[in-house]
């Protein structure tokens, strides 16, 4: 799942091709996550562990990157804003540990399309509320329609050893999701827009701090299994679906629309389905993936009505799973 993407910092855009295959590229990549959560919980690892080595093989790599592409001054962010950045550390460590939560006990499809799904109707409610930013006449509509398909996925049956512990964990980690996208938003304005990316690299670095006292309660060390194979499935987690990912949406922000680039990134739950089922082995009844069909069609109504929104509008793909 994805964490927090940010505004485009690169100086050359791409073309518009090669942004398309980047947003491709990334949501794919963000796609796996779940999956790989999913195989290392065979090896004796929890969520909130599995949680704290992406964030913390993710903030070492955007901490590299930060060299080349940020902004600003880490440092003079986290003093002008520490409170705000502290808030969105700690929403970022629970709605990512709510989600690989929901994957332990209801499948990586359902957790990720629950999640992913449920968090763009949040936002667009939330973004009305708070923000005064307008949902369009279709909102109402799309709204019914998301609850729509979030009612049959729970009444989807046996998708999971704890389906309806996992869906509740899900539809939380979208509340978070939602939160934090809607403060990154708020601080963003304030900004002027800047620095985003110092605000992912510090977000990232206090939500790891945050779950560190926790994991290690959990257990930071595998107890099953090949130690390499696990170490490097870690690896994995914080390099392709948290850095690189990241890195490739955010350059592909540089020439495609947001809009396009918010349905493209639709990709990412159908990836986790289809590894899901394919891979894994998990089992979707016909009516969750109906509720799946609906709900991912009242996202797809909801970014495509955006375009028409109120002009300098933006739909980032803030902070998933």
């Amino acid at each position: 799942m994805t964490t927090m993407t940010i505004a485009s910092t690169s100086a050359r855009p791409a073309s518009v091709g090669r942004g398309l295959v980047y947003v491709f590229v990334a949501a794919v990549a963000w796609g796996t996550g779940g999956a790989v959560a999913a195989v290392l919980y065979r090896t004796g690892l929890g969520p909130i562990a599995v949680s704290f080595w992406r964030f913390a093989t993710g903030v070492v790599l955007l901490g590299v990157v930060a060299r080349f592409v940020a902004t600003g001054s880490a440092r003079a962010l986290l003093r002008a804003r520490w409170g705000w950045l502290c808030i969105i550390g700690a929403g970022l460590a629970m709605y990512q540990t709510a989600y690989f939560a929901a994957v332990q006990r209801s499948g990586v499809a359902v957790a990720t399309i629950v999640t992913l799904g449920l968090g763009p109707i949040l936002i667009a409610i939330g973004s009305h509320v708070t923000l005064g930013e307008r949902i369009g006449r279709s909102g109402a509509p799309t709204i019914a329609l998301a609850l729509t398909g979030l009612v049959l996925l729970t009444r989807g049956g046996d998708v999971g050893p704890a389906p309806l512990q996992g869906l509740a964990l899900a539809v939380l980690s979208a509340v978070g999701y939602a939160g934090v996208t809607l403060l990154t938003r708020a601080m963003g304005r304030r900004n002027g827009g800047g620095d985003q990316y110092n605000v992912t690299l510090i977000g990232t670095a206090i939500g790891m701090v945050c779950l560190l006292p926790v994991a290690a309660l959990e257990g930071l060390v595998p107890s099953a299994g090949a130690p390499l194979r696990s170490a490097a499935m870690l690896c994995y987690l914080g390099a392709v679906p948290t850095a690189l990912a990241y890195a490739l949406f955010n350059a592909g922000l540089s020439s495609v629309r947001a809009t396009t680039a918010s349905v493209i990134a639709l990709m990412e739950p159908v990836t986790a389905a289809v590894i899901a089922v394919a891979v894994l082995g998990e089992r979707m009844t016909v009516l969750a993936v109906v509720g799946t069909v609906v709900l991912m069609a009242a996202v797809v109504i909801l970014a495509l009505a955006e375009h028409g929104g109120a002009p300098g509008s933006t739909n980032r793909k803030d902070a998933m799973p």
